[in-house]
């Protein structure tokens, strides 16, 4: 696992809060590129797409959370999808990227946490992991998807 640590900048985002279980997150995520569409707020070709995981694999399927995000410049107005305007902090992270199936995300996070944390002398943040969808399907096929995995540190 290649892994640097990084200072990430604060990443005005727009978002769309899913809720309830795993299974319909891909609805939400139809519903958020509706609005990025749209909108025009958030180009797909020019701005970055963020996910980010607010609850555990383990948690029940009805509290399960997760951010759909895509970078943005000013305000997002209030509109039927329900996409609102977060920030995601900036600060020391420690970043890898996973090439494949988003469907092992979770094992690259273990990975990340169980292995790389333990010796690299860092501390976790207070913010959680985030992934960054940089090659997605259907412009590559499933296999040659590429996604960073932040993982936040404690400061210096």
């Amino acid at each position: 696992m290649n892994v640097q640590v990084i200072h990430f900048e604060p990443t005005t985002v727009a978002t769309l809060e899913h809720r309830g279980s795993p299974a319909s997150l891909m609805s939400s995520v139809a519903r958020f590129i509706e609005w990025r569409k749209s909108s025009g707020l958030s180009p797909i070709a020019t701005n970055a797409t963020y996910g980010i995981p607010r609850s555990g694999p383990e948690t029940a399927p009805s509290e399960f959370r997760w951010d759909i995000c895509g970078e943005v410049q000013g305000d997002v107005p209030s509109n039927p999808h329900g996409v609102v305007r977060k920030v995601i902090p900036g600060g020391r992270c420690a970043v890898t990227e996973h090439v494949g199936s988003t469907d092992l995300l979770t094992h690259t996070v273990r990975q990340l946490q169980a292995e790389w944390l333990p010796g690299s002398g860092e501390r976790l943040g207070d913010h959680p992991c985030f992934f960054e969808y940089v090659r997605r399907v259907p412009a590559v096929a499933e296999h040659e998807q590429l996604t960073r995995v932040y993982l936040p540190l404690a400061a210096d």
